[in-house]
């Protein structure tokens, strides 16, 4: 396979050049873009050459993040919130990392961050023509689905056959039409090189969350690390440090207003070419539960935390994942109301269907597509009350999360290696059991209980028509949260699972001594194990029917507005281009794109979440802002917004100025912005990042980790 290999525009990106500013576009379309009339002043090839090394080879992927090499030494820039799970791993209320931060003043003094990898991408081509050799019409839908995937996992497992020690993966481009075969290479040894205390990489707390103006030092330092023969390899004292093929130059000097931007990096997931029945669902379903559900398991774990700092330590990574996803939703949401994107999409829809029905040749093959699609989400929402609770069941308590995987591990472990659901395949193993490793030292019991109790209350209240039976026959007998709450007592009382030695010898054991086990959350799990093999199975068929039709939407689609388009974000390696640029989100109110250390003076208080370090504010108050100053501002610029196009996956991030020299880290998007996994805007769609001139300035004054500035050769 052809390092990098160029993509076939023709089968893979559809790709729509009139809407430049929007769009997360592929690598391989950088040369249609005309990008040096938008302000670049380097050669694209600079930012991507097939053929040699450029800007895209000190990009990484940091689990579901993006970081950037920024020495030859394997130094990794990337987020605060991208190493806080990390950070809070290996904190204690004796070295609380978390609270006061951690400095390595040498490499023997960088710590281990268990889990984190770090992805590169080495090489893609398009498989489409591979993947849909495996379904034909006369498929049922749930098989079509089937079809696909395992043809998906041949590809991959072949591919990683064909290049050892590399990672596979084939990602959905447009569904049921294009998918692409990519290969990383997998750096699994990372460690923590320098957070700055919460105080500054989360200055802001939940409050300053999706909100501009923003103040917040949201960065971090990881090192891959490497065998000493430079192959991929898990933590060992004797490894190296990994030396990157290209690593980014740092500005020191920043960007002003109106400057050329742009970003390479790993965008997680958009949704725009969905229809309006997926929007609906949405609004109307899913978000809702899940903003309620998770606003009253934070509110719980604070609770829980608020008097012994040991037990907020247990929570602290799972309540920032949880509010985080709250407020976007929330966001989401009164976005979609103000924009009337549901109604928008409908009209939209009723347009095509109009053009369709003009044509007998197109009605013949796209008449009742839209229509489709609708009945599966009319079945979905239908079913949204019971599948939602039995989503979130399995997945908020830990202990029954447990009991699953045991249960499941022992029935997926006797089939072939390309049949079994991922986690537990032969690649994934290894990753199953450290994850399993890595909850256990959040698992609190108090807090476990609870949020079990909340879902199974929430499962009895289901109306008749969605009961799920396996939940009845267990807490029948007479009042039915006296019940729960026998069930929980016991259960709790009687498991072992929250053993790790325990938990890690049964997982993976032979079904007849599963079978066997008396444990009650696998007894559970084996309860309810055929209602989720149902839901499953249902899924596969929704899914197949979504993809068969999806594809023919595209199609009809870009008969209809004579163009085509770039394809939904897939945490593949994309672009995006903006400028440094301010906005107005409401009548009378303009907000400027910079702003400076005065603002965190001004925010900062003594308490959470505005207690700026003592350390902070006497440097502000002798002016010592060093080589930092922006003259201009005659301050240090601390966040720069701008109108590119993020999303989910974009954090940490770089950002680059106009001779691709990094300036910036993204974090965010502003709280009108949320919305822009649905539907983009020049108005209201900017994104955030902390400068590149705070990050130094705060490593150098603050943390006076001097030896980071040298190595990055800032010095």
């Amino acid at each position: 396979m052809k390092r990098l290999t160029l993509l076939s525009c023709a089968a893979i990106v559809l790709l729509n050049l009139s809407l430049a500013d929007e769009g997360m576009y592929p690598i391989s379309e950088i040369r249609k873009l005309n990008l040096r009339a938008k302000g670049l002043k380097i050669d694209p090839n600079e930012v991507y050459n097939p053929n040699g090394i450029s800007l895209i080879d000190g990009i990484v992927q940091l689990g579901g993040c993006t970081g950037s090499f920024v020495s030859k030494d394997g130094l990794i820039l990337t987020n605060h919130h991208c190493a806080f799970g990390f950070v809070q791993a290996v904190s204690t209320p004796e070295k609380d990392y978390l609270t006061n931060g951690f400095i390595a003043w040498n490499r023997s003094e960088e710590i281990p961050a268990k889990g984190q990898t770090a992805r590169i991408t080495e090489s893609y081509r398009d498989v489409s023509k591979e993947v849909l050799s495996a379904v034909h019409d006369r498929m049922e839908l749930a098989e079509r689905s089937k079809a696909i995937d395992r043809k998906m996992r041949e590809i991959i497992d072949e591919t990683e056959k064909q290049n050892p020690g590399k990672r596979a993966v084939v990602a959905e481009m447009f569904a049921g039409k294009t998918y692409v075969l990519f290969v990383y290479t997998y750096l699994r040894d990372v460690r923590l090189v320098y957070v700055p205390p919460r105080s500054i990489g989360e200055f802001g707390g939940e409050n300053d969350n999706w909100v501009w103006p923003r103040h917040t030092g949201d960065f971090s330092f990881f090192r891959a690390y490497v065998a000493p023969d430079g192959s991929p390899a898990d933590y060992s004292p004797d490894n190296v440090p990994y030396h990157p093929r290209k690593f980014l130059k740092v500005n020191p000097a920043g960007v002003d207003e109106g400057d050329f931007v742009f970003i390479l990096g790993y965008p997680g997931r958009t949704y725009r070419h969905r229809t309006s029945h997926y929007l609906a669902y949405e609004e109307q379903y899913r978000m809702p539960f899940v903003v309620d559900l998770y606003d009253w398991q934070i509110a719980t774990m604070e609770e829980m935390g608020k008097n012994d700092r040991a037990i907020a330590l247990k929570h602290d990574a799972r309540i920032k994942g949880l509010a985080n996803t709250m407020k976007n939703y929330r966001g989401k949401l009164l976005g979609m109301k103000r924009l009337r994107l549901v109604d928008r999409r409908a009209e939209e829809e009723n347009g095509l269907q109009r053009f369709i029905d003009a044509d007998p040749s197109r009605k013949a093959l796209y008449r009742t597509v839209l229509e489709e699609i609708g009945a599966i989400y009319q079945e979905m929402s239908s079913q949204a009350a019971s599948e939602m609770v039995l989503d979130y069941l399995r997945g908020s308590s830990m202990m029954l999360s447990y009991g699953f995987t045991v249960y499941e591990s022992a029935l997926e472990l006797q089939k072939p290696d390309l049949e079994r659901l991922s986690s537990y395949t032969e690649r994934n193993l290894e990753n199953t059991k450290r994850g399993l490793q890595r909850s256990l030292q959040s698992y609190y019991e108090p807090t476990d209980k609870a949020f079990l109790k909340n879902l199974l209350m929430q499962a009895i209240k289901l109306p008749p028509s969605q009961r799920i039976a396996a939940l009845d026959d267990i807490l029948k007998g007479g009042d039915a949260e006296l019940a729960i709450d026998r069930f929980i007592q016991t259960a709790y009382a009687q498991s072992k699972l929250n053993d790790e030695k325990f938990l890690l010898d049964a997982f993976g054991g032979k079904p007849e001594q599963v079978e066997q086990m008396s444990d009650p959350f696998v007894q559970l799990a084996k309860a309810l194990y055929p209602v989720y093999l149902k839901l499953r199975e249902t899924r596969q068929r929704r899914d197949g029917a979504l993809s068969k039709l999806s594809a023919l939407l595209v199609d009809a689609k870009q008969q209809f507005e004579k163009t085509s388009f770039i394809p939904d974000a897939n945490s593949t390696l994309r672009l995006t281009f903006g400028y440094i640029r301010g906005y107005s989100p409401a009548d009378a109110t303009y907000y400027k794109p910079i702003t400076t250390l005065t603002g965190v003076i001004e925010k900062t208080t003594d308490e959470y979440p505005y207690a700026t370090p003592q350390k902070a504010r006497d440097l502000y108050k002798q002016k010592d802002f060093g080589r930092y100053r922006n003259a201009k501002l005659n301050d240090v610029p601390v966040a720069i917004l701008y109108n590119m196009d993020t999303t989910g996956g974009n954090s940490g991030s770089p950002v680059l100025d106009a001779r691709g020299q990094l300036v910036g880290v993204n974090f965010d998007r502003a709280f009108e912005a949320t919305i822009n996994d649905y539907a983009w805007s020049e108005s209201y769609s900017r994104s955030i990042a902390v400068d590149i001139r705070y990050v130094l300035w705060v490593t150098e004054k603050v943390g006076e980790a001097h030896h980071l500035l040298k190595e990055m050769n800032v010095f």
